[in-house]
């Protein structure tokens, strides 16, 4: 069934990290990897991927980093989900990118599976970033107190 990769879960920690810092500065790729331990080179793809599906703004130079494209509340798990996975679906024959699927002439679950998994993107549509924000105050994304979340 549906799970959500270790792409989406860094994608989905970045993003709350940025939110949390409210705005105030951008984020440089680094202190989110150092902060949660993850991959510096695999959070940096992440990050790009992200601000190519317009979710992230992306500045270069010494003062530069990354920065919420809108409001946490404008962005959606299931955005996120899409920008670092592609199209989202339950099952491999449902993904546009799967072609001739053997069992696709006799196969009695793929409409099933296609309606519960809208049902399923339709719900992560709904569900804001800000909402993973929420009861994470004592994360701080200020240089020196990196406490852990």
């Amino acid at each position: 069934m549906i799970g959500i990769t270790k792409r989406t879960d860094y994608a989905l920690l970045a993003l709350t990290y940025v939110a949390l810092a409210g705005g105030q500065r951008s984020i440089r790729a680094r202190e989110i990897a150092e902060h949660y331990e993850i991959p510096a080179d695999l959070l940096a793809k992440i990050l790009q991927k992200l601000a190519r599906s317009g979710l992230l703004n992306s500045t270069a130079g010494r003062s530069g980093g990354y920065s919420l494209a809108r409001p946490a509340d404008d962005i959606s798990i299931g955005a996120v989900l899409e920008a670092v996975e592609g199209t989202p679906a339950l099952a491999h024959c449902l993904r546009e990118a799967e072609i001739g699927c053997v069992q696709h002439t006799h196969c009695t679950i793929r409409r099933p599976l296609a309606r519960i998994s809208r049902q399923v993107f339709r719900m992560l549509d709904a569900i804001p970033i800000s909402e993973l924000t929420q009861d994470n105050d004592e994360i701080s994304t200020e240089r020196g107190s990196r406490g852990r979340g």
